[in-house]
């Protein structure tokens, strides 16, 4: 499946779709294509902030504040390394299975799942700037990555009677 097929499934069979990217055999090049994916889409939703700031302050050109938000999402990859790290060793005491690569595939997974509310986010925050609507979004999207990456951490770490 494609994976725009692959995020509108995940929307209403989260843990199908994780099941079935398990299901591939292991590949870090696959998974880590999902966290540059959700890079790329995280840059995406960044911009219309970006752009509103340049238009607001002339003194503040969006190119520089591009390659900053770029060189950013690049600097935090290692944090969402650690972060699956961290959530294989949490999930391991709660009595999880799973493994290090299932830990990391949740977790980008999720990411990638949760980009159409991140990208509303960020129009969001563009068009109508910083206030309780964008908040609202920044909301959504956190409570929406939060469910599909623990819907997606009991799969690759058995079904809820083994993990509690």
């Amino acid at each position: 499946m494609s994976i725009t097929r692959d995020i509108a499934q995940s929307w209403r069979a989260h843990r199908r779709v994780v099941r079935r990217h398990m299901s591939r055999g292991k590949s870090e090049a696959f998974i880590f294509t999902f966290l540059f994916v959700f890079m790329i889409l995280a840059f995406v939703s960044l911009y219309p902030r970006a752009a509103r700031i340049a238009l607001e302050n002339p003194e503040t050109p969006l190119a520089p504040q591009l390659l900053a938000l770029a060189m950013g999402l690049l600097a935090s990859l290692p944090f969402w390394y650690l972060l699956a790290a961290v959530a294989k060793v949490l999930a391991k005491m709660l009595g999880g299975h799973g493994t290090w690569y299932g830990a990391r595939l949740a977790l980008f997974w999720s990411l990638v799942a949760t980009s159409p509310v991140v990208l509303l986010q960020g129009l969001t925050v563009g068009i109508l700037g910083i206030g309780p609507q964008s908040t609202a979004a920044g909301v959504a999207a956190l409570a929406t990555f939060a469910v599909f990456w623990l819907l997606a951490m009991i799969e690759v770490n058995g079904n809820v009677e083994n993990a509690a």
